[in-house]
């Protein structure tokens, strides 16, 4: 199939479920939005003391933001079906593959979230708050804070989509396994990039918070397309 008839097989499968997934998100962040505070005091006392905020409509659009990045990490296995579902069609990639496909994607991204929440936020943000002093006291605003965990949170978990993503590529014949061996140098340099735009503040420390996880699951990538004998 060519490139632009697979692109409008693409369009067409993913436009039969856009409407009802729009309407899904933005139902589910009204719901989270009555739970956002209870949201916002636990991840609070996980990774920061005090939120301050210096606009009138701070607190309330950093709930909003908070309510919406929830929302789409709760209904990912719904997102995920229907992105899989309109990439696998036009290469005719259905039944037991594209489940195959679904549920890793799912299993993958949750364990980004989770390693960063719980291992690579702490990590950082306790790095970067070293650099206080008594001359220097972090006053942190609450809408950057829902930012930053945002980003950095959905930011993990789409990076660790990697390997998946390579092995479908494998699959339907766009890539081999050997081309991810000779372009291990691009690929460093791919992340780089990809791991300056997600991270939420440009400094050395965040992307490679980032861009060290992004370069282990590249490499894991081919180590399974081996083990599967997709060349």
């Amino acid at each position: 199939m060519r490139p632009h008839t697979s692109l409008i097989v693409f369009l067409n499968e993913l436009r039969k479920s856009i409407r009802a997934l729009g309407f899904g998100i933005g139902l589910a962040t009204l719901v989270v939005f009555l739970l956002s505070p209870r949201l916002l005091q636990l991840v609070q006392g996980h990774l920061a003391n005090k939120l301050y905020f210096f606009t009138i409509a701070g607190p309330f659009l950093a709930h909003v933001k908070l309510s919406f990045f929830a929302a789409l990490y709760v209904l990912m296995p719904w997102i995920t079906t229907v992105l899989w579902r309109a990439m696998a069609k036009p290469f005719g990639v259905k039944g037991l593959p594209l489940a195959f496909f679904v549920f890793f994607t799912c299993l993958l991204f949750y364990a980004g979230t989770l390693f960063c929440y719980l291992i690579t936020l702490p990590m950082g943000i306790k790095f970067l708050l070293g650099y206080g002093s008594e001359q220097l006291k972090p006053v942190i605003s609450v809408t950057r804070f829902v930012n930053f965990i945002s980003m950095f949170i959905l930011g993990f978990g789409l990076i660790f989509e990697l390997p998946i993503f390579m092995v479908f590529m494998a699959k339907v014949g766009i890539c081999t396994r050997k081309f991810y061996e000779k372009n291990r140098r691009y690929a460093v340099l791919a992340i780089s990039i990809v791991a300056a735009i997600l991270t939420p503040t440009p400094d050395v420390v965040n992307m490679g918070l980032m861009g060290v996880p992004l370069y282990m699951l590249y490499e894991s990538g081919i180590i399974i397309l081996f083990l599967m004998r997709i060349r």
